[in-house]
């Protein structure tokens, strides 16, 4: 069996995860399940909720409601990708047996560094990106720790620190966690903080979780695959972020949860009572 990250790899990952963002090395090539056709195979096989794609010509920042579409079938985007001038990801390839294979031997590699210093891995699950030359993908944050391998073609990710209200306010982070979507609002004078990571195929980079970021595509069609899982910490600082919103509504200024190793305890099971409220 082929091993994906080797032990320089693995060790550079165990000495940054989980709250420093970092480069590491892959051996994750030419796989037969990640070539634009059997991609376009594994889009059309999805169910609709787990593919999202459009026009890729896009600004940094831009309202979610403002996304064109590009007129075409998910199978269509990734086959003619060269070409299309388009945006294409599809979401939870867990749900495909061999995906699932795919990516949990993936994680396996990770997953004693992982659990050694955030506990149980949760949640695993895949997301790959198929990108038109020169493509971008807005200003946003995800929930979830994250390595995207970079397969074929290259890309720049420009990354933010993560918890820091001036690159995401806390009442964003807030509306997010209560129904709200990931994309962020961009104002030219955050350029400065960010860090640009350019990734070509056989480099991972890490990213921790909800920090802001943006991707350019180079000049040539891009396929990147995340690899991403969920922690008893990533849940707890979510919820104490919902837990918020409510203190917020009713007129106070609650602390923003701390990032990790603060546990957030307190406001996630504050959350958690009554969310179950709620749904009784």
């Amino acid at each position: 069996m082929t091993v994906i990250f080797d032990t320089a790899a693995r060790r550079t990952f165990a000495e940054n995860y989980p709250e420093t963002p970092h480069i590491v090395a892959h051996n994750m090539r030419d796989h037969p399940l990640l070539t634009l056709p059997s991609l376009a195979v594994l889009g059309d096989a999805l169910p609709p909720q787990s593919v999202e794609y459009n026009k890729a010509d896009l600004p940094v920042g831009i309202d979610p409601e403002l996304v064109p579409a590009n007129g075409l079938t998910i199978g269509e985007t990734i086959r003619s990708a060269e070409t299309n001038g388009s945006w294409a990801v599809l979401k939870n390839i867990e749900q495909m047996p061999e995906y699932a294979a795919l990516l949990m031997g993936l994680l396996a590699e990770l997953k004693p560094h992982i659990e050694s210093k955030t506990g149980r891995m949760l949640k695993p699950q895949g997301f790959i990106f198929v990108s038109s030359p020169n493509a971008v993908t807005p200003y946003h944050f995800d929930p979830e720790h994250n390595i995207l391998l970079q397969l074929v073609g290259t890309k720049v990710m420009t990354q933010f620190p993560a918890g820091d209200a001036r690159y995401a306010p806390d009442q964003t982070h807030e509306a997010y966690h209560t129904g709200g979507h990931r994309n962020l609002i961009w104002h030219d004078d955050l350029a400065s903080g960010g860090t640009e990571w350019a990734l070509s195929p056989g480099q991972g980079l890490f990213v921790p979780v909800m920090a802001p970021h943006y991707v350019k595509n180079g000049p040539t069609v891009s396929i990147s695959l995340s690899i991403t899982w969920r922690s008893d910490w990533s849940f707890a600082e979510a919820d104490a972020r919902a837990f918020n919103h409510v203190l917020r509504k009713i007129g106070l200024r609650p602390k923003a949860p701390g990032r990790f190793p603060t546990q957030n305890r307190a406001k996630a099971i504050a959350w958690r009572a009554l969310r179950k409220l709620r749904s009784a």
